[in-house]
């Protein structure tokens, strides 16, 4: 319910306030240039901070016959008042090192003026001010509660700079880019507010009232300014502003503003008459102004540049996601009331993305002329005629429920059910998240205890949207309630392809698997790690593969399913046949660039990315582990496998010799596995999710035993990087 709360209120946030955040952020973009375009200007003046106010009053006045003020601006412009040597009045820049006259004062040029005055007030006078205050009070709103979003979506503030899974992009970068933004749109918008509040003089007023007495400081003799220990002990970049004595008379002071304070200064002896120090409100003030314009720095300057042009985005991406989950956050209607069905299924999803897959599985039923109900798992109640419970749910944060299936657990202890029902669960996450379907598991183990609820298969886990995984899951189900399921995937708009010619192709070997390599037919960017999704017409259903990267060309391991509709369209390939596929990029799944040492670990057509990565390992020392079931099985690779030094590879075969598996290589070579981890290595697993388990469970004895540490560690050191199936 929580996280309903944020969402609902971040959403209704960026929809009521869109419009004046759109204008804020352009005329921001726009706005942004003027600092750096300042600070890349002749007259600004660098390394202020080396020069005192002495020695700057002392260049002046050798330059001019009088000088009346200076000003240095918050873009480090020095500007002079003075009288020339000629008599004559003159206001300009100047060199504070050499006292050197740069050029006059520019006027604002039209187009930061006009940006300007829309950013401020809309050219709405003080009606605008307030509207624009306001929304900037929206506007951090809304970035706090995108930040609390994605803490929350990550698992707590620890994790907020994990993997994201990207489900699209719109999502995804959402994400990236909030994580790294919002920070600084908060504080721009917390300085915006605040400069409004001083312009309608809702700060507290200062007024600063500088008291002394004359008399104890009076003096006959008159020190050269240059000898001024006051001027000496202030450098230029503290410096605001300085007026000069208007007479001789003693009474008549320097009047300096600094960053921090006002002082008067006796004009014969340079001591400090008064000195008051700004309020806290004036700081704040003098701060906001800085860090809501970025005058005086271009690092900053381009910071609220970069923020500018992420509000944009974050504009079009929210309402991207929005339509999306719109689309996918309806579930069938049913046509028959909750007590005459026989088959009940209940969703649960912070996204509505595991919506799709229950209005597949509810389509399905239909058509096998069950009598089905479905529902979000918050409603859940007593059933009269159900014999069976099928749960989808994903899981949210670190392990938590979403927002719609929250209740659950509480109801299912609540309400009694009057008959016994055969329950199946099925759980939708990512296998990049420590807590993988940790909600499902939690719902599998209070149904297991619950005596009127029977489990007809183990709970079912489904990495990244798979629907392929969908099918497998619906297949065992039907082999044991004796439905038959036939789910169909909703169509969903297919992907921009690219056209690959088929450059050759291996024969079958004793495991089913061949190798088959691709050739893009335009320029293309990828790296061995990276995916090659196919989308075969027959069912539309999206199968990935790990790629390999030899020659500019794809390579592919695949294994032959009898009844695999893209195994067999890729093996029925004919030398220069094309085939349209797309390449997902996979950058958690790179080889290292400037690691000293790689372990690659992977089973059967899993060695696919390592055989490319291997052409390309630049020096870097590498291991690989590899299991199959005989040797047999290596001879498709073993050509590929020549740069790479022998007693580097380690080999398993589960049918022959040893008959042992990739993990037990790793338990006879433990100080190797623990010597790269130690020294900051990588490990890198591709193959099949069971041997992805037996591998980390041997790699966690063996930094138990040797390094004292766990798994958890390395992986959060990103040093352990998966890509299983």
């Amino acid at each position: 319910m929580t996280t309903s709360i944020w969402r609902y209120s971040h959403l209704t946030l960026a929809i009521s306030s869109s419009i004046f955040v759109l204008l804020a952020a352009v005329t921001g973009i726009i706005l942004a240039f003027e600092p750096i375009s300042k600070q890349l200007s002749e007259y600004s003046i660098s390394n202020t901070e080396n020069i005192t106010l002495a020695e700057t009053i002392s260049e002046l006045q050798k330059q001019y016959d009088e000088v009346i003020s200076i000003t240095v601006d918050e873009n480090d412009f020095v500007t002079a008042s003075v009288i020339t040597k000629e008599g004559k009045s003159a206001t300009f820049y100047v060199n504070p090192f050499t006292g050197e006259e740069l050029g006059e004062p520019e006027k604002k040029h039209p187009v930061f003026q006009f940006a300007t005055s829309l950013h401020r007030s809309l050219f709405l006078k003080s009606t605008g001010r307030f509207i624009v205050g306001f929304v900037s009070f929206l506007l951090s709103l809304i970035a706090i509660t995108g930040l609390i979003l994605i803490v929350k979506r990550q698992g707590g503030i620890k994790h907020l700079f994990s993997k994201i899974i990207k489900e699209d992009f719109a999502q995804y970068y959402h994400i990236i880019i909030g994580r790294y933004t919002l920070i600084p749109i908060i504080i721009i918008t917390l300085t915006g507010v605040y400069l409004s509040l001083d312009k309608f003089s809702l700060l507290p007023a200062e007024k600063i009232n500088h008291s002394f007495d004359i008399s104890s400081s009076t003096s006959d003799e008159k020190l050269a300014i240059a000898e001024f220990s006051t001027f000496k002990n202030i450098t230029l970049n503290t410096v605001k502003s300085v007026e000069f004595p208007f007479s001789e008379d003693e009474e008549d002071f320097f009047f300096i503003k600094l960053t921090d304070s006002e002082l008067l200064v006796h004009q014969y002896t340079g001591a400090i008459i008064s000195k008051e120090n700004l309020s806290l409100t004036s700081i704040l003030l003098n701060w906001s102004l800085l860090l809501h314009t970025g005058n005086g720095t271009i690092i900053w300057s381009i910071v609220l540049l970069l923020s500018s042009i992420s509000i944009l985005f974050f504009i079009y991406s929210g309402f991207a996601m929005t339509l999306s989950r719109t689309k996918k956050s309806s579930l069938p209607k049913n046509n028959i009331r909750k007590d005459k069905a026989e088959i009940i299924i209940l969703v649960g999803s912070e996204t509505n993305s595991t919506f799709q897959f229950a209005s597949a599985l509810y389509n399905s039923l239909v058509k096998t002329n069950n009598s089905i109900f479905i529902d979000v798992l918050n409603n859940y109640t007593s059933y009269t005629n159900a014999k069976h419970l099928i749960v989808l749910t994903s899981t949210y944060g670190d392990g938590e429920a979403p927002s719609n299936a929250n209740k659950f657990l509480k109801l299912i202890q609540q309400i009694n059910s009057q008959n016994t029902i055969n329950y199946s669960v099925i759980g939708f996450g990512s296998r990049a998240y420590p807590k993988f379907c940790q909600f499902a598991i939690d719902i599998d183990a209070v149904l297991q205890q619950h005596p009127k609820f029977n489990s007809v298969v183990p709970v079912y886990k489904i990495n990244n949207q798979s629907f392929q995984d969908f099918k497998t899951w619906g297949h065992q189900w039907s082999n044991k309630t004796g439905i038959d399921l036939e789910l169909v995937q909703i169509i969903k708009k297919p992907k921009k392809q690219q056209t690959f010619t088929t450059v050759s192709k291996t024969d079958l070997n004793n495991d089913n698997s061949f190798l088959v390599r691709l050739q893009p037919t335009k320029k293309l960017r990828f790296n061995s790690g990276d995916l090659l999704a196919i989308t075969p017409k027959e069912d539309n259903i999206e199968r990935l593969y790990s790629v390999g990267k030899i020659d500019n060309d794809i390579l592919l391991s695949i294994k032959k399913h009898e009844l695999g509709i893209c195994s067999n369209l890729l093996y029925q390939l004919e030398e220069s046949e094309p085939i349209q596929a797309t390449i997902q990029p996979n950058k958690d799944f790179h080889f290292p660039k400037k690691n000293k040492e790689v372990i690659l670990i992977a089973n059967g057509t899993g060695i696919a990315p390592f055989l490319g990565m291997l052409q390309q390992k630049n020096g870097i020392k590498t291991h690989l582990f590899w299991g199959g079931r005989t040797q047999e099985s290596l001879e498709i690779y073993t050509p590929l496998l020549n740069n790479i030094e022998q007693n580097n590879i380690h080999i398993a075969y589960s049918q022959e010799q040893n008959k042992e598996y990739v993990q037990d290589l790793l338990v006879k070579e433990e100080s190797t596995i623990a010597s790269v981890l130690q020294n900051g290595g990588t490990i890198m697993i591709c193959g099949s999710i069971k041997m992805l388990k037996g591998v980390e469970t041997s790699i966690e004895q063996i930094v138990s035993k040797k390094l004292n540490a766990s798994l958890n560690h390395f992986k959060k050191n990103n040093q352990i990087k998966t890509d299983c199936y």
